[in-house]
């Protein structure tokens, strides 16, 4: 197996320059509501729900079904010539695999993410963030970190690619 590391990353920013539109999208909405105190009663892990509800939800299932349909790939990847496959058969990956693939690739962190930012704006309006804060904070960081590592180690296969199963190789039309 053939490791492609900078091709999976180029391909990862244009998935994240898509979903960047969707980012601003909800940010018109969510913004506004939050400067002007409407989300002021909700408590931290509400916040967090309401935005994995409104953001991490929709990219993870919208790249969950890019992945398993018949194209087997994100737009990024397409435009990389790469497509998701099952590790063991080489053929296109179930709905089931790619949401759990999505799901540690881009809800885990993201979600973690979410956490640690709406952990530390709460607390320091009180003065002090609690160092478990910070630990989560720092679990944000170091995901993607070992994530983009992992590109470039061994076979390449990430620890999402592991645990789901699935390997991204190059795209050669029949």
């Amino acid at each position: 197996m053939s490791r492609y590391p900078w091709r999976r990353l180029v391909a990862c920013l244009v998935d994240w320059l898509l979903v960047l539109g969707w980012v601003a999208t909800t940010a018109a909405v969510g913004i506004p509501l939050f400067l002007s105190g409407v989300t002021r009663g909700l408590s931290v892990v509400a916040l967090n729900l309401v935005a994995t509800l409104v953001l991490v939800a929709p990219v993870t299932v919208g790249l969950a079904v890019l992945e398993s349909g018949v194209r087997e790939a994100t737009i990024g990847k397409r435009a990389r010539q790469l497509i998701v496959v099952n590790v063991t058969t080489g053929q296109r990956i179930s709905m089931k695999r790619a949401l759990l693939r999505n799901a540690l690739k881009i809800a885990l962190p993201w979600t973690i993410g979410h956490a640690a930012v709406y952990g530390i704006v709460r607390t320091s309006m009180t003065g002090s963030v609690p160092p478990a804060i910070w630990v989560v904070t720092a679990i944000a960081y170091v995901l993607p970190i070992a994530y983009v590592v992992s590109l470039f180690i061994g076979s390449g296969r990430t620890p999402y690619d592991r645990i789901s199963g699935t390997s991204v190789v190059i795209h050669t039309p029949v």
